[in-house]
Order: C-alpha cells, then structure tokens, then sequence
C-alpha cells in the first residue's frame, strides 16, 4: 500500500519499521522536520526507505492510507492540514488519543475532502507489541478498513460504527491507566520521603497481590518521565471526554498536572539527558524520586 504517517515519534517510527520490509510505499511527515530535532527523523526514515516530506499536504498525496499519529492537541489540526490533500476514497486512521467530540471534529474535515475518517483507539502501550498493538475502529468505513489493516499487519477490530465509541473506551480507560501512573510516582515518592515506602508497597501487594509493585512502580516512573508530556496531552482530551459526559473531571485534570510537572522536570534535565542510554531507564524507581525529592528540598529552600 501507500501508506503516510503524519507524526514520526515513537509510535510512527515502530510502524515504520514494522511496516516497511513488507515492500509498502511509506511517506511520513512531522511538524519538528523543520527544526534540529527533526535530524535524527530524518535519518531514521532514510535508514529503513520512508520518504520524509516537509508538508502535510506533499506527505499525503496519493496516500490509500493516512495514520495520524500526533500529540492529542494536534488531532484536530492534523487533520485540517491533512483534508485539502487527501486523494478520493484515502482512508484516515486517526491513532490519536483525543475525546470523541474531537474525533468527530476530524472526521467531519476528512470526510468533507473525499476522505474515509476512522478512528482508531490504541488500549495498551505500544512497545510491547509494535504494530499488533490492540486496536479498536470506529465509524462508518471502519468495518471496511479492519479487514486491510489486519492484512498488513495490525491487529484491530471493530468497536462501533458510530464515531465517538472507539475513543469513548480508549479515553475512559486512561482515567485508570494514566491516574494510576501518577498516583504511584505521588505515592511512591512522598513514601520514600518519610521512610515507609516498604511498608506501603507490602501492603500494596498484599491487597493486589497479582502486581509486583516494585517493577510496576519503575516502568510507571519510566513511561511518565519519557512521555509525560504527551501523556498529559492525552489526559486533558480525557478530561474533556468526562466533561462531554456531564461531569466534573477532578481526577483526570490532577492526572494531567502531575503528568505535565514530571515532564518539566524531565526537560530540565533532572533525570539526565533526553535521548542518552540511562535516561528513564533505572530499573529502582527509588532512584527517580530521589531526585525528585532533591529537587523539592532545593526550590523550597529558595524560596
């Protein structure tokens, strides 16, 4: 197929890589292209043969198939920058994890260029899996896209033909999964402050005892520190998906601020250098909040 990816990431670099030695056309743009963070895109797409194209529109041309996989604030405009381009009949994958009503948003910009809008809601973490990563479809040429993805090499299906379901599970799901992350790195390092953190996490697996909470509490302090940025993006669209249903999203909004500080503190360099061996990989969660804790005691002593 000729497939685009807007967005190249981590998630449009593993599909790149994933998709590529099956012989398909890959094309790929990113909006840091322009920049010095762009380079080390640039390389990677040379290296496994994805074209990099410095518009979304020239990325787009000619595509069958579009999979935005973008920041969540960028899934409306993506699109909107993506409409004018697409070829008649294209399919648009929307991977991003944006509310339903910003789903909806998109896909009525896609569909109005000729386009084939579907979204597609990610329920796990992509690594582990790469491109069989669970994948629900929603919309009307959803039941007509499963079968093409599937054949390349995702694992998707179906959740409804109405828009809006899809991301509705995806983004309810985050309120656990994401408030969980940021409730172990509160947790876990207010424990280590005071000295119980043995004694808390015992007693976490004695009342979970299916979780081992000492790797589960380093892989949480892992992912927030590498992707709290774009997971506290996500976690803002998962606030505004429980304001569409009438609530007041109290804990997603704490979820996103504590997300958004572990992400300043790993862009100050706190816990080493971005894109280094060591950084976000300590396999003892112990060590993170230490310098967490450190950074604490400093800026409240000066102030």
């Amino acid at each position: 197929m000729r497939i685009a990816l807007i967005g190249y990431g981590e998630v449009g670099r593993i599909l790149a890589e994933d998709l590529a030695p099956h012989g398909h056309a890959l094309r790929m743009h990113d909006r840091k292209l322009a920049g010095e963070a762009g380079n080390p895109m640039r390389e990677h797409a040379a290296r496994i043969g994805v074209k990099a194209f410095d518009t979304h529109a020239d990325a787009v041309q000619g595509a069958e198939l579009v999979i935005s996989a973008v920041t969540a604030s960028q899934a409306v405009p993506v699109a909107q920058a993506c409409a004018p381009a697409i070829a008649e009949g294209a399919f648009f994958l929307d991977f991003n994890s944006a509310s339903p009503g910003a789903k909806i948003r998109a896909a009525g910009l896609v569909n109005a260029a000729g386009g084939r809008y579907v979204e597609g809601a990610v329920m796990t973490s992509l690594p582990p899996y790469r491109i069989k990563v669970p994948l629900l479809l929603g919309g009307p040429d959803a039941a007509v896209l499963e079968p093409l993805l599937n054949g390349i090499g995702f694992s998707s299906k179906v959740a409804s033909p109405t828009l809006g379901v899809a991301s509705a599970t995806k983004m309810c799901r985050s309120v656990m999964i994401k408030g969980l992350e940021a409730m172990v790195i509160e947790s876990f390092t207010a424990a280590r402050h005071y000295g119980v953190e043995d004694a808390v996490i015992a007693s976490l697996h004695e009342t979970f005892p299916g979780i081992d909470w000492e790797k589960q509490g380093a892989y949480f302090f892992q992912r927030v520190i590498e992707h709290g940025r774009r997971r506290s993006e996500e976690v803002r669209e998962v606030a505004e998906t429980i304001r569409e249903a009438g609530l007041e999203p109290w804990s997603a909004s704490g979820t996103a601020e504590r997300q958004a500080w572990v992400a300043d503190l790993a862009d100050a360099g706190l816990f080493g250098a971005k894109g280094t061996k060591g950084f976000a990989r300590s396999a003892n969660w112990r060590a993170e909040a230490d310098r967490i804790l450190a950074h604490v005691k400093t800026t409240k002593g000066r102030s």
